[in-house]
């Protein structure tokens, strides 16, 4: 039996909130890894956590494919009724996961070596650095197998278990950071160790949360679950996914890459001001987050009207909490700069190109919703290809507008790809509708 649940603001708000709630315990985790390992007398280990998070991050950060592929497919899986394909769903992101961490542990010599040529630091700090991702990379299985658990929670709009899940590990985090640094005098181990315990026993958790599915035997029928057909069809979606990732990526290392070029105040101000596209992105993820759930519920039971209900009524809470975002920052920006930056000239350079961060968040209502919409429905050859687009178009305003504008002109490039992004992307949403129908 189809899902056909009406959309109402109640049922989106009920799934975006405990995703807002969620990222906002994201950062805090980073300060308190920061405060405990800052209690060394020395600069190298808080410069090594600091590296080995960013390596380790940006290396599982591939993986975010394995959240919005199993969000997609299990969401039009739970509309079309389909209780076993929910089930086989979740197991096939669990190997997908376990299987690229365990790769990840057979690789992690090779990874780490290529990490440190591109972004050489210190002896002292690449050995802190090494020693804390060695110990963490053991619960890489974990972490990406979480991926999985994540998107399939979402799919079901069980955002609260979401919150949990997230509230759960950096809860036992923080309690482990502060007991080994602090208790044990165990150091840079000490932080490796406390986020290794923290992953597996999320995982432990996420298992448990997912347990409801363990009770259909479509879970371990392995010719449901290795079915060529719909793993071929997931390949094509995760593959997909990742290359717009990667296209995405690239966009934001070359903005910080081109900075450089107007020097280390100019440069440092980007990095400061990036840190408001993240506050921008955590304050929109929960309701793309409903967009992937609900689209792709009504995908899945082939209702076009809900399809474009779901859109609208995500959209338009996107858009309340958009522009709020941009009033908070034309009001509280400058002050939201001195706290993150101490020295007077990046304060002073943050400051001149702030009005950028004041249209951001208005100029990434459609990308990031579209994004969310796109993904519910796994049109994700659009993605691709649309994200393939908008990257030459960035390329191409970036080369026309950084020689006469400077530093103004790189934020004007990268403004240009938000709306390009959107556009393009727009633009394949009477495709996605018709689809939906059936046509």
């Amino acid at each position: 039996m189809t899902e056909d649940r009406p959309i109402t603001h109640r049922r989106v708000l009920k799934i975006a909130i405990p995703i807002l709630l969620a990222n906002v315990t994201v950062p805090i985790l980073g300060t308190v890894d920061t405060a405990v390992v800052g209690q060394i007398p020395a600069p190298e280990p808080i410069a090594a956590v600091g590296v080995g998070a960013i390596v380790l991050t940006a290396i599982y950060w591939v993986f975010g494919f394995l959240r919005m592929g199993t969000t997609g497919l299990t969401a039009q899986a739970a509309g079309q009724g389909d209780r076993a394909e929910v089930a086989a769903l979740l197991t096939r992101a669990l190997l997908i996961g376990l299987a690229g961490g365990a790769a990840l542990i057979l690789l992690n010599g090779a990874v780490f070596s290529a990490a440190f040529r591109l972004s050489p630091a210190s002896p002292e700090v690449e050995d802190l650095a090494r020693a804390y991702m060695q110990i963490r990379i053991w619960s890489a299985p974990a972490a990406i197998a979480l991926y999985g658990i994540t998107g399939w929670l979402i799919a079901q709009e069980r955002t609260r278990d979401v919150f949990a899940l997230q509230l759960w590990m950096n809860g036992v985090n923080v309690v482990l950071d502060l007991l080994f640094v602090l208790q044990f005098g165990w150091g840079v181990d000490g932080v490796a160790f406390a986020t290794f315990l923290a992953e597996w026993s999320g995982l432990i958790l996420g298992l448990w949360l997912c347990r409801e599915a363990f009770r259909v035997r479509a879970w371990r029928e392995w010719f449901r679950v290795f079915d060529r057909e719909r793993l071929t069809h997931m390949a094509v979606v995760n593959t997909d996914i990742l290359i717009r990732s990667l296209l995405l990526q690239a966009i934001f290392v070359s903005f910080l890459l081109l900075g450089g070029r107007f020097g280390t105040v100019t440069l440092a101000a980007n990095q400061v001001l990036l840190q408001f596209l993240h506050i921008c992105g955590y304050a929109l993820d929960g309701f793309a987050f409903a967009a992937e759930a609900l689209v792709g519920s009504a995908f899945g039971a082939r209702a076009m009207a809900r399809v474009r209900q779901a859109a609208r009524m995500t959209t338009l809470w996107a858009t309340v909490f958009a522009v709020l975002l941009a009033a908070g920052f034309a009001i509280l920006g400058p002050l939201l700069i001195d706290l993150i930056a101490k020295d007077p000239e990046v304060r002073a350079a943050a400051r001149l190109y702030l009005p950028w961060m004041v249209l951001a968040p208005l100029l990434q209502i459609g990308l990031v919703m579209l994004d969310g919409i796109f993904i519910g429905a796994t049109r994700t050859a659009d993605m691709r290809n649309m994200m393939a687009l908008s990257a030459a178009v960035y390329a191409l305003a970036a080369w026309l507008l950084i020689g006469p504008l400077g530093n103004h002109g790189l934020w004007l490039a990268m403004s240009i790809s938000f709306v390009a992004r959107g556009i393009t992307l727009g633009l394949r949403y009477p495709a996605l509708e018709r689809a939906a129908g059936g046509a």
